[in-house]
């Protein structure tokens, strides 16, 4: 049986005193609160379920008046036109919204509103929905929060988007409004509310709500980033996917395949806080949100901004089919085309390959670019197969080889491997140009970037090229009795450092004014701890990604546990400053 920890939680507190789980509790505590009080908001983040929230939470309150926010923004039709530009006609790409939800708003009717609020000073009254903070200063104010995860798998089930009608569009479009229009818009608003917020809600079940007192919720995000931690993995299934991480992990026999493992991606990953038996399930961008400094470091912060820029996946191809041939934009282009600040440069660590496994990298020496295009083109319409075997460059591997691919490399992962992927995590700008002619599991076609492809593709990476400088090094950086260190990429067109550790006995790391991010790439178990008791000693498994605060800077990792007397590894990385 596998040792991953598929619930990793961080230890708030022993009690949970101010914390109020099911319906009628957290009436109850909000009527006691509310008794001096005449103003309630209760905003909630997009995808929250507003019509259970108010038949459970705000109609048993029995305010003398409530407001739903839906009814004061403009219709479905007028938000899409002002957003078009952003969401593009493409099924899976758009541009960020720079919007702020004010602009949404139907002055009419928002005027009409705050002249009834204040007219009406005396009655009780709340405001709830999407936006619920902005029409009034409230005397409490509630946050309704939910997960991304959260989010998509309520789209899988029909949910609409915010302000839509669009039950029957297909996934790809929901996600794609709720990527780059509603969630921008209200990690946006978030970010302003964070001390203003006096109550926060656990909206992630539906069946289930969790009220949670500002004190606590604060003291959960001080304490993720006092000590390491790691994120809640979810595991996603894919056309190409494999098996390897079904068995390993213990995951669901029902499910077609798993092909991803997202379980280093603060920006779509959760955390789980417990406080004694109860615990609280939150966006874990809340904690990039609210202590950058502490969990980036002031280079990383000053740079990014509230942004977390360092990603670790999965990709599982075992008993499964190779993924999509692509490409990821340069810089230059998606800043030109997309507004970006940056690109998704990555790298391919080989965490498990069996026999025959290979890595497409590059183009191979002196093709013929002109007659690769229009194969290319030839292939999107189905005029016929791309011939890979003729123009790209296709590499075995074997365990533990690392291979760069800054953005411009044309790239894909064989079958019957699997990839740890550590890369920038700015956006889904993920160009496809060739998929093998297949359908994804909803049986529509897989979209073809062709057009954004080929502006993208640096053709001089070729074979030479790619052995030159996306191979990994392996550069021993030091070494001791027990332990030695090794540099193994990325390219100096990338942010991103990543180190590998062999040791069998204590060795000690620095965070190198960074977040670090590390995955047990060797071994069943290691623990991590502090070198001056500033965390409480935390054990991670084979396969488990975990960060390292960078306030930290000094900490150690052994191995422990069916490890102690054997050689294990981690891969580290961390942004260059």
């Amino acid at each position: 049986m596998t040792t991953f920890d598929k619930y990793p939680a961080v230890i708030v507190s022993e009690n949970n005193n101010d914390i109020w789980e099911g319906a009628k509790p957290i009436v109850e505590k909000l009527k006691r609160v509310a008794l001096n009080h005449n103003l309630i908001a209760v905003e909630c983040y997009p995808g929250v379920d507003v019509k259970n929230l108010y038949y459970d939470i705000i109609q048993p309150l029995h305010a003398d008046e409530t407001i739903c926010t839906d009814d004061l923004f403009y219709n479905d039709d007028k938000i899409t036109e002002m957003i078009k530009s952003n969401l593009t006609e493409d099924d899976v790409f758009g541009t960020f919204s720079p919007h702020s939800l004010n602009e949404f708003l139907d002055d009419k009717k928002v005027k009409a509103i705050k002249e009834k609020m204040k007219n009406d000073q005396k009655k009780n009254m709340i405001v709830y929905g999407v936006g619920a903070s902005l029409f009034a200063e409230a005397s409490i104010l509630i946050y309704v929060d939910i997960t991304r995860w959260e989010i998509q798998q309520r789209f899988k089930q029909g949910a609409l988007n915010w302000k839509t009608n669009n039950q029957d569009e297909q996934m790809s479009r929901k996600i794609k409004r709720a990527y780059f229009f509603e969630w921008p818009l209200a990690d946006r608003l978030k970010k302003t509310l964070l001390h203003e917020i006096d109550f926060w809600i656990d909206g992630n079940d539906t069946g289930n709500l969790k009220l949670i007192s500002k004190e606590q919720y604060a003291q959960g995000l001080t304490q993720v980033v006092s000590q390491p931690f790691r994120l809640i993995p979810f595991f996603a299934p894919g056309v190409w996917g494999g098996e390897w991480m079904r068995e390993k992990f213990n995951l669901d026999k029902e499910e077609v395949n798993f092909a991803w493992c997202f379980n280093g991606v603060p920006a779509e990953n959760s955390i789980y806080l417990q406080y004694g038996d109860c615990i609280i399930e939150i966006p874990a961008n809340n904690v990039v949100f609210s202590h950058p400094a502490e969990l980036l470091g002031n280079k990383v912060y000053g740079r990014f901004g509230r942004e977390f820029p360092i990603r670790f996946n999965f990709l599982d191809t075992i008993k499964g089919q190779n993924l999509s041939l692509q490409v990821h934009p340069t810089t230059e282009y998606v800043h030109e085309e997309f507004g970006a600040h940056y690109t998704q440069d990555e790298s391919y660590y080989v965490l498990h390959a069996e026999e025959g496994a290979v890595v497409y990298l590059g183009v191979k020496e002196n093709i013929d670019k002109a007659e690769m295009i229009n194969d290319l083109k030839e292939a999107e319409i189905g005029d016929k197969d791309f011939d890979d075997e003729k123009f790209i460059h296709r590499m075995n591997i074997k365990k533990h080889d690392h291979y760069s691919i800054p953005g411009g490399t044309i790239h894909s992962q064989g079958k019957n491997s699997v990839i740890l992927e550590i890369s920038s995590t700015p956006n889904i700008y993920t160009f496809k140009l060739w998929d093998w002619g297949r359908v994804d599991l909803d049986g529509r076609p897989r979209p073809i970037h062709l057009h954004h492809g080929l502006h993208s593709i640096q053709w001089t990476r070729d074979e030479n090229w790619v052995k030159e400088h996306l191979r990994s090094p392996n550069k021993l950086i030091a070494k001791d009795d027990g332990w030695y260190e090794e540099k193994t990429g990325l390219h100096e067109l990338e942010f991103i450092e990543t180190r590998r550790h062999w040791f069998s006995t204590n060795v000690y790391h620095e965070t190198h004014d960074s977040v670090n991010v590390l995955n047990l790439v060797e071994g069943e178990e290691a623990i991590v701890e502090s070198i001056n008791g500033e965390f409480e000693p935390f054990i991670v498994h084979y396969a488990e990604t975990f960060i390292i605060p960078e306030h930290i800077k000094k900490y150690s990792i052994r191995p422990h546990g069916p490890s102690r007397g054997k050689t294990i590894a981690t891969i580290k990385a961390f942004v260059r400053v």
